[in-house]
């Protein structure tokens, strides 16, 4: 066991060295550290709330400076370890053909494994405890996606990578498929350099939009992003943006699969990302005929599962709206038809008004 020493005699340089090979033998995918200055993307956060354009995500309102102010979330903070972990669980040119496929269902690449936040955690608790085991008195907190953190912010500082006109986090050696954790802490560890923008004059995440959620450059209007619809969305689903959802019913990788520097993405090694429940390539009317029980029993482990049964129909409903119509589609659509979810019920008959069904009790 290695000898601790109190934080008053902690090397920076060399403690900062350790940790960087620490979190390399756990399999993160890269780590930077930064300083708790926010200041500009304090600004840039104020000015998206007063927009409006974070919709029903109150969350991002309410904890006022906690966000970005890392000493008010966690006192004593002193820098950010800012970590990533590498998703991509199959080559984007089958999530291209799964999009172009409306039978089946989309659904986002970050949640066809196991839920990140236990993964990514329990790796994170692993590297402070070696950091605890280097520094007696080291201060220490793990978050994933937890609290109130701007981690694209603070990834960003710490060199990982910029953020691009899709507002997401994106990697020169590893485009965006990948999540993002931070350890708050009080060592006085050494900075690494912001990353800079590569982003160039490149506009495919923006032209590819199928909502034009992008509304500018770097400024994304999240009421329109089918992410925020299909997953932060409680109530009803606009009909402006229906159409538009095509056949994702858990998210939307759109942005991210045109960017090009997603070529030099790499497929993850975490085995607890490979899909399960057959989830990157499902029948749409399959999983629209999951009861409540078959949901919670496929979904265990998953991310998929906080959306619950009623949203998770929901959102099949309208995908099975735009797809070709097809006596299956419009009979597998009318079984849901006296659902008790009127929320249910109310996507279940513009799906098959998509179909020409206006009274389905004739059919």
């Amino acid at each position: 066991m290695p000898m601790q020493y109190p934080l008053q005699d902690a090397q920076p340089a060399e403690l900062t060295r350790k940790i960087k090979a620490w979190a390399r033998s756990l399999g993160l995918s890269a780590i930077g550290i930064t300083d708790t200055d926010l200041r500009i993307a304090e600004a840039r956060l104020e000015t998206w709330l007063d927009k409006g354009h974070h919709g029903e995500m109150a969350y991002m309102a309410k904890h006022g400076t906690k966000r970005s102010r890392p000493t008010t979330l966690k006192p004593g903070t002193m820098r950010i370890i800012s970590a990533r972990l590498d998703y991509l669980p199959e080559a984007v040119t089958q999530s291209a053909q799964i999009l172009a496929d409306p039978q089946r269902a989309f659904i986002a690449r970050y949640t066809l494994g196991r839920d990140y936040h236990k993964v990514l955690r329990k790796r994170l608790q692993r590297l402070v405890e070696l950091i605890r085991g280097e520094v007696d008195d080291a201060a220490c907190r793990v978050f994933v996606d937890s609290a109130p953190v701007m981690e694209k912010p603070l990834a960003q500082k710490a060199g990982l990578g910029w953020i691009g006109k899709h507002t997401n986090l994106l990697a020169r050696d590893g485009g965006s498929w990948f999540f993002l954790g931070e350890i708050y802490t009080n060592l006085p560890l050494i900075c690494d350099l912001p990353a800079a923008d590569h982003c160039g004059d490149c506009t495919a995440c923006i032209r590819c939009c199928p909502t034009q959620a992008i509304i500018a450059p770097y400024q994304l209007d999240a009421r329109r992003c089918i992410s925020y619809l299909t997953i932060e969305l409680r109530g009803a689903i606009p009909e402006a943006f229906r159409r538009d959802m095509g056949n994702r019913i858990f998210g939307c990788d759109d942005c991210i699969q045109v960017c090009p520097w997603n070529r030099f993405a790499k497929l993850t090694r975490e085995l607890d990302f490979l899909p399960r429940a057959s989830l990157d390539s499902a029948n749409l009317i399959a999983l629209f005929n999951w009861d409540e029980t078959t949901f919670l029993k496929r979904t265990e482990g998953s991310a998929i599962r906080r959306l619950g049964h009623e949203r998770w129909l929901r959102n099949i409903a309208v995908a099975l709206g735009n797809a070709p119509g097809s006596r299956e589609i419009i009979s597998a659509l009318q079984e849901r038809l006296n659902h008790k979810s009127p929320l249910v019920r109310e996507h279940v008959g513009w799906a098959l008004l998509q179909h020409g069904v206006s009274d389905p009790a004739s059919q």
